[in-house]
């Protein structure tokens, strides 16, 4: 379990790099060199070959269409990318920039051209120079040929990917994608793999020493610190949260107060960044998906089929969070001298449904999909869930009747809502 959790803050840290966009095309072009210089290995090689009669004009020239074409091609891609990126953070919010960004097709189109580009210039530069002999010029000729079909595959793929990339009913795909992924985790994973939070003495405090939000905490980290000086420690400040100089990133249980310890180790097992990311706060996808749902519903943009879909993302979410824990998947704490706080589902529906029940009250479609998925929470989860549920569906069904001028429309919500709380006002 020790090495899963280190496999656990490797995982954050190769996903903070997946997220640079020149990581891929560098990689790419790397492999581009090296496969121009794999093809002189054939003339090394002790085996007879069947060179076919192959022209070293025909060679020559697929290499310089691909090396002029290739180019251009990459230019456009990064115009029509970015082009993709203002309009997903115009259409929907600027928080989803990372995930529009993170689109794995539009980085692998963007390295291929790119490498493919490289791959020409160099091997055209080898060929033009005699580099090779009559078996690598063949080989150089089947990757080249291997090259173009590379890319015509790539930008086909690519159109298709361009077409839906930074349009709101992608971006919410994308974000249901990210934040189930992270609820699962913690799903699987509860506490942090650390132990329940039941320790109430008062403690020695650790306090943040910058100012931005808690990205991950390294789990793993902290228990061999505590276990290396037998003390246990509690969470207080968890991913998602956002701190300053002075505020409490946890409780050191010490017997002996008079005993004093170096918490540099506690405090460097908070990462800690400028924005919020997805992977360690499903929280942050909630609000991202609430806000795409408040900006479709401003006047602006009135929208209201997008904040329905976005309800029947969140309820999909919620449900998954719902499901019972399969054997194989469940992860038993291992860290037990570091006690991490419940997600506390009360917030997670206030981050959630808060917003949307605000700005849709005075829309009769939404607010009566929001009953719907209310209630159907209701049905799904546990006593928690179905706590959190029945307040928001209460709240949302007391905002409507402000918000409702029309006595049919407010009792078509009625209808659809299970919690028959608020009275007629509006009848006499």
């Amino acid at each position: 379990m020790a090495s899963r959790l280190s496999r656990d803050h490797l995982r954050f840290v190769i996903n903070r790099f997946k997220d640079k966009l020149w990581v891929k095309p560098l990689w790419m072009c790397i492999c581009s060199v090296l496969a121009v210089f794999v093809a002189k290995i054939a003339d090394h090689l002790d085996i007879v070959f069947f060179v076919l009669p192959l022209s070293l004009d025909s060679l020559v020239a697929l290499l310089e269409i691909m090396s002029s074409s290739m180019l251009v091609i990459a230019t456009f891609s990064v115009g029509s990318m970015l082009s993709a990126y203002a309009s997903a953070s115009t259409s929907a919010t600027p928080r989803v920039f990372t995930l529009v960004v993170s689109d794995d097709v539009s980085k692998n189109a963007l390295s291929r051209f790119i490498g493919s580009f490289i791959f020409s210039i160099v091997a055209l530069t080898a060929v033009k120079n005699e580099f090779f002999d009559a078996p690598g010029l063949l080989v150089l000729f089947v990757l080249t040929i291997f090259v173009f079909a590379l890319v015509v595959l790539t930008f086909i793929r690519w159109v298709d990917r361009l077409a839906r990339l930074g349009r709101v009913g992608n971006t919410v795909d994308r974000v249901e994608k990210v934040v189930m992924e992270s609820l699962v985790r913690q799903r699987n994973c509860p506490n942090l793999s650390g132990a329940p939070c039941v320790d109430t003495r008062q403690g020695e405090t650790v306090v943040a020493t910058e100012v931005g939000y808690i990205q991950h905490v390294d789990i793993s980290r902290l228990h061999h610190w505590a276990e290396k000086n037998d003390l246990d420690i509690v969470l207080v400040s968890m991913p998602g949260d956002f701190v300053a100089p002075g505020t409490v990133l946890a409780r050191v249980l010490v017997e002996d107060k008079d005993e004093e310890f170096d918490y540099k180790g506690v405090i460097a097992a908070f990462q800690i960044g400028v924005d919020r990311i997805f992977d360690d706060d499903p929280k942050f996808g909630l609000i991202v998906l609430s806000e795409i749902a408040s900006k479709a519903l401003s006047p602006a943009v009135n929208d209201p089929g997008s904040a329905i879909k976005v309800i029947g993302s969140l309820v999909r979410v919620f449900a998954i969070w719902s499901e019972p824990v399969q054997q194989k998947d469940q992860q038993q704490p291992c860290y037990d001298r570091v006690q991490v706080p419940e997600v506390n589902i009360s917030d997670m529906f206030n981050d959630a449904f808060t917003s949307i029940a605000r700005d849709g009250a005075g829309c009769l479609e939404v607010v009566i999909h929001l009953q719907k998925a209310l209630s159907a929470l209701h049905l799904l989860g546990d006593e928690p869930m179905k706590n959190a549920a029945k307040t928001h569906a209460e709240m949302s069904l007391k905002r409507s009747e402000d918000a409702l001028t029309l006595p049919e429309d407010l009792q078509a919500v009625r209808n659809a809502s299970m919690f028959k709380v608020s009275a007629d006002k509006n009848e006499n």
